[in-house]
């Protein structure tokens, strides 16, 4: 099989925010928003990677979910245990720097894991965990 990951969902809870983090903080391409005011799909993606999106998208509109539900998800979003994602540069320590210098929460400063990766975490304006690892 020959499967690679295309798209993957992360929460907003505003949607000019979150764009301007992953477009002007993060340096990814916006490649598309439908919708209007806060029911906006926007999807961004590194550039020079067509092929692998990021959705960022309004949470809880599916019509089962429950309103016991939706409190939940805006809960653990505002903690910022919903949703995370794992990225990675060439320099973490730079990509720490200019994260850092947009104002954008601070979890973890670079640090070398016992695992074996060197890693640094902030949160998204949705309060998004967003690690970056370096790469190799």
């Amino acid at each position: 099989m020959d499967i690679t990951i295309h798209t993957s969902v992360l929460p907003h809870s505003d949607p000019d925010a979150s764009a301007a983090f992953y477009r002007d903080v993060l340096g990814f391409e916006v490649r598309s928003d439908v919708g209007q005011g806060a029911m906006r799909w926007i999807t961004v993606g590194p550039p020079g990677q067509p092929d692998t999106c990021l959705l960022l998208a309004p949470p809880a509109l599916d019509p089962g979910i429950t309103d016991d539900e939706r409190a939940m998800i805006t809960e653990m979003m505002a903690k910022g245990t919903y949703g995370w994602i794992m990225l990675a540069a060439k320099d973490v320590d730079a990509a720490f720097e200019a994260v850092q210098a947009s104002g954008a929460e601070v979890v973890q400063e670079p640090l070398d894991q016992p695992y074996g990766i060197r890693d640094c975490a902030f949160r998204d304006p949705a309060g998004n965990l967003v690690r970056i690892r370096a790469l190799g």
